[in-house]
């Protein structure tokens, strides 16, 4: 029970508030038992979206006129565009924002333009954009080609031994980089019928921007590639020309193969648009089978709010409907008897069509690029979006494991073998997990110019890998178990200083803490291990003033881990779960907490939430998911609840 001074009240309050938000969790439920929540970027993906038409001459007036709306409305008001909610101006999502606003056709003189365009040059001008920034501005003829770093289309060739090749990328590294490897070694000009440049954004002359400049550099290995790009400039004219077509057949090859129907090429949207440019650039017709769908899926990434559109980077139907089933079932437990709840049968026959709509949706099938590393694991994961069977994703395995054994765990018993199995076999050699690849770690890689995100792997991460051993675990491994105790060693290994993990997928300390936090509990861990008391005493330094928990997204960057100017509640939600899987569930802190949640709903069960509370690339590409407000708020209150009323103080589950 809360401890506050009127108790009886509080649970009232305590048990209204859970059955608001189930209720509204419940509303926006599909007719076929699945959840899907917007998925929101920066105003890179948007912008373009908008250029990729102007790209096309395939320019659709009204919707670029909503995506205009946007576009100026999240313009921050030092001029340019962040990378997240009221976040510092991000020098590349401006040069794009910009050129998408003057092609959309906004007058460059007016207040906004002015404004954004000065910011770009007292940044240095759109000479000193990103990578990707750059490729964009070659495509439009802004740049020179030799401005953007050679990527030969070679490298398609290359083979697994030799240390860069496309099997040591990461899962998006290799879609995004494989058609752009086409339309770098065809150079397309972009149609561009209004005849949009924006020369006016460069501190240099776009022609004297002569060959990729990088710096400073983050290691001695910068420096070596930029030599390596140096030579490779001299040699690329001398690559004999049916070698060239020959690399350009394979890359062909690798997208037709992965093209995914209308979910697109990796299911996420700069793969999409590089298929869409690649096939324009070899001279296929739109109608043509592979260009068509390529379009289409694409456009299916849209969304519309009337007013304004703006265009997600992917969708989330897997992750949401996971999430959403979570914190469904933890809710249905003993609030059958209150007025307006949903009885625990309904809530069964809600959860029993999600499983049926999730275990559709296992890849058993499809060997994906994961394969590549372990060519004897038989397939048995789920993707992040509603089909993406070459990349399925280990952390969205682990998440709908954990539901389909709470749902019901004989009836699903075979999808759950079939997962579980894949996700012990896709345990890296160092005991951890990444999300989509085995030992895709070699960081040298990062530092290639075309690298220059930083992102360009997916190591093993501590948030990904506590999802996997709280999995492991709910099925009953235990935590003597090899596959779990190389886990455990290797979040030991991966804590923070201050006793906090960092987030890979959410924002950041706080989400890394509260995952790892889970799968100790899970695993059996004993609560006095210093472990997990330096993670409880961090969580708790934490903590603000009005009892919620807030980072912002700028901790990715070097802001100060945990903090924030408010207190978010998804952000609250984890810290809650966190310590309550540490058994702190009675702590003050907690009630602090759960009390600030019940204050922060709406009258209409929901929660509101602007930050951004989930990380793309660290330092470059920014998420919103916008059901995170629902099912953690949610799954914290029943929890408390669920706890408090139980004969045990440990949480049975692994998330």
């Amino acid at each position: 029970m809360l401890t506050t001074p009127d108790a009886a009240l509080s649970d009232v309050a305590l048990d209204g508030a859970i059955v608001a938000a189930q209720s509204a969790l419940a509303g926006m439920q599909s007719a076929d038992g699945h959840w899907v929540f917007e998925l929101e970027a920066d105003a890179t993906i948007p912008a373009e979206y908008v250029l990729l038409e102007h790209y096309l001459d395939r320019i659709d007036a009204p919707l670029q006129t909503r995506i205009g709306r946007y576009l100026r409305r999240i313009q921050g008001t030092h001029g340019g565009w962040p990378l997240y909610h009221d976040g510092k101006i991000d020098l590349s999502a401006s040069v794009k924002a910009y050129f998408a606003l003057k092609a959309i056709g906004d007058d460059v003189d007016a207040p906004h333009m002015r404004a954004a365009r000065e910011a770009i040059l007292a940044l240095g001008g759109a000479e000193r954009a990103n990578v990707f920034c750059r490729f964009q501005l070659a495509l439009f003829g802004e740049i020179p080609w030799h401005g953007t770093p050679i990527m030969p289309v070679e490298l398609m060739l290359l083979p697994r031994w030799f240390f860069f090749n496309i099997w040591n990328m990461s899962y998006w590294s290799r879609t995004v980089t494989c058609p752009l490897l086409v339309l770098a070694a065809l150079r397309p000009r972009a149609r561009n019928p209004r005849g949009i440049h924006v020369r006016e954004l460069f501190r240099t002359p776009p022609e004297q921007v002569r060959q990729w400049t990088r710096g400073p550099f983050r290691s001695i290995w910068g420096r070596v590639f930029k030599h390596v790009d140096d030579a490779l400039r001299l040699v690329d004219p001398l690559t004999p020309q049916i070698l060239r077509r020959h690399a350009v057949r394979r890359a062909v090859a690798f997208v037709e193969q992965r093209l995914n129907g209308e979910d697109g090429l990796g299911a996420i949207y700069p793969a999409m648009a590089n298929s869409v440019m690649m096939y324009d650039a070899l001279g296929v017709p739109p109608d043509h089978a592979g260009a068509a769908i390529a379009w289409r899926s694409v456009r299916n990434l849209l969304v519309d709010h009337g007013e304004e559109s703006y265009c997600q980077p992917c969708v989330s139907p897997i992750w949401d409907t996971g999430l959403a089933g979570h914190a469904m079932i933890e809710a249905a437990s003993g609030l059958s008897s209150l007025p307006r709840a949903e009885s625990q049968a309904a809530t069964g026959e809600r959860l029993a069509t999600a499983g049926a709509w999730l275990r559709e949706r296992q890849v058993l099938d499809v060997k994906g690029d994961w394969a590549v590393q372990r060519p004897d694991l038989a397939p048995g994961g789920w993707a992040f979006q509603y089909r993406n069977d070459y990349y399925p994703d280990v952390d969205d395995t682990a998440v709908v494991g954990m539901l389909l054994h709470r749902q019901d765990e004989a009836a699903n018993s075979g999808a759950i073998e079939r997962a579980r199995a894949w996700v012990v076999g896709m345990q890296s050699s160092n005991g951890g997990w990444g999300a989509f690849d085995v030992d895709n770690n070699h960081d040298i890689l990062n530092h290639i110019p075309f690298a220059d995100h930083g992102a360009l792997l997916d190591p093993p991460t501590a948030d990904v890998a506590a999802r996997c051993i709280s999995f492991l675990a709910q099925l009953g491994h235990a935590s003597d178990r090899p596959v779990i105790q190389r886990g455990i060693d290797f979040l030991r290994r991966e804590q923070e200083r201050n006793g906090s993990w960092f987030g890979r997928w959410g924002t950041n300390y706080i989400y890394g803490t509260w995952s790892v936090l889970c799968a100790l509990n899970a695993a059996g861990v004993p609560r006095s291990d210093p472990m997990m008391r330096r993670a409880v005493s961090w969580l708790l330094s934490v903590q603000r003033d009005e009892g919620g928990w807030g980072e912002d997204c700028a901790s990715f960057e070097g802001a100060p881990p945990g903090r924030y100017n408010q207190s978010l509640p998804s952000q609250t939600a984890w810290a809650l779960l966190g310590l309550m899987a540490a058994g702190e569930r009675d702590h003050p802190a907690v009630a602090r907490g759960i009390a600030w949640l019940t204050a922060a709903q709406d009258g209409d069960g929901e929660w509101r939430e602007l930050p951004y509370n989930a990380v793309g690339f660290p330092k470059v590409f920014y998420l919103r998911y916008h059901g995170y407000r629902m099912f953690f708020p949610l799954m914290a209150l029943a929890r408390y609840r669920n706890l408090g009323q139980g004969n045990s103080r440990r949480v049975q589950f692994g998330f």
